[in-house]
């Protein structure tokens, strides 16, 4: 049987607190909403979950369930989507269902709560504490809150770097080629000092050569050919995966409006921060360099420099790094025509 408490209101047990789909509470770390609930990032890799609990479809009135497992209807916006569970599933598996089956259409910006419909009221009510599924029952997936606005706050624990298509045959071709490569390569050793992950793309590298031997990819955590213009390739995606508790991405690297662009909208996408540093980061053409900007900015894109990036990652004067990335900036980054084009 499904555990209900009746109307006695001092019988009834408190509802599940509202958790992110990957199981945060909003008790940890993680962004803060307007109402001051501290979020988590919904995981990247949704097929996590669905590993963890195996999509088993059951028809809609509970036929074709497999023995011990009990038929439920899984709710979410306007889909309702029947499946199963194994008898006495908990919040946690309702939790990790509603991502194998909604994964791709929820919002990485909301916190959600679970709840079960009643008979006895005649509506949804929310999840109590401790609930399990005994029998048959319909629940559904509502979001909580207001999407939360992009603060742009950085920490090395949460960032990743990725550098985007430095390579040999671009050289001739890129604008102020030379200052970014400059600029790229002060990242790097930014991040190498911070303990940041680097990933690292090459598009066509039979074609196009590989990075540009002044870039150290050493201490990179990926490098990784692709012939997609975006760098979020399912290599990427796992690797991300792998980084706990990753919220922001620092992008830079060639074209700006190409590869560049098209890496940021995606991560936005997946529920990511995403900073570009305009001093690491041009085009062939100065024109679509300047649109492109424009056009990230405005979809709240973080367009910033190679100083502030790395000022912002240490955050304080006595931070252990503060002398190393104190030397990494005193001569300033070179102020080439890409200045007057941002």
């Amino acid at each position: 049987m499904v555990r209900r408490r009746r109307s006695r209101s001092r019988d009834w047990e408190p509802p599940a607190r509202p958790v992110w789909p990957g199981g945060g509470t909003g008790s940890g770390s993680g962004r803060r909403s307007s109402g001051g609930a501290e979020l988590e990032r919904l995981p990247a890799n949704m097929a996590a979950a669905e590993q963890q609990q195996p999509l088993v479809e059951g028809s809609a009135g509970g036929g074709g369930s497999s023995p011990g497992s009990v038929p439920v209807l899984f709710c979410f916006s306007v889909f309702a989507r029947p499946s199963t569970v194994p008898h006495g599933s908990g919040y946690e598996v309702l939790i990790q269902k509603f991502l194998s089956l909604y994964g791709d259409q929820l919002d990485m910006h909301r916190k959600f709560v679970v709840q079960l419909f009643s008979d006895e009221w005649s509506q949804y009510i929310d999840l109590p504490k401790g609930f399990l599924v005994g029998e048959r029952c319909k629940v559904r997936l509502v979001p909580l809150q207001i999407q939360l606005t992009t603060l742009g706050n950085l920490t090395p624990s949460s960032t990743v770097f990725f550098c985007c298509d430095m390579q040999e045959r671009f050289r001739p071709a890129i604008k102020y080629f030379g200052d970014i490569i400059s600029v790229g390569q002060r990242l790097l050793q930014g991040a190498r000092i911070l303990g940041i992950p680097v990933i690292v793309t090459e598009q066509y590298p039979k074609g196009l050569g590989s990075t540009v031997q002044e870039i150290d990819l050493t201490a990179a955590k990926l490098v990784l050919p692709k012939t997609k213009f975006s760098m979020v390739l399912p290599e990427v995606e796992s690797a991300i995966a792998e980084i706990p508790g990753v919220r922001s991405v620092v992008l830079f690297g060639v074209e700006t409006h190409v590869c560049i662009q098209q890496t940021a909208l995606e991560l936005v996408g997946r529920g990511l921060e995403v900073h570009i540093v305009a001093d690491a980061t041009s085009s062939r053409s100065m024109m679509d360099r300047m649109f492109a900007l424009e056009r990230l900015a405005r979809t709240g894109i973080i367009v910033t420099t190679s100083e502030a990036i790395l000022l912002q990652l240490i955050a304080d004067k006595d931070h252990p790094k503060f002398k190393e990335i104190q030397n990494l900036i005193k001569a300033s980054a070179p102020e080439s025509g890409l200045l007057s084009k941002v």
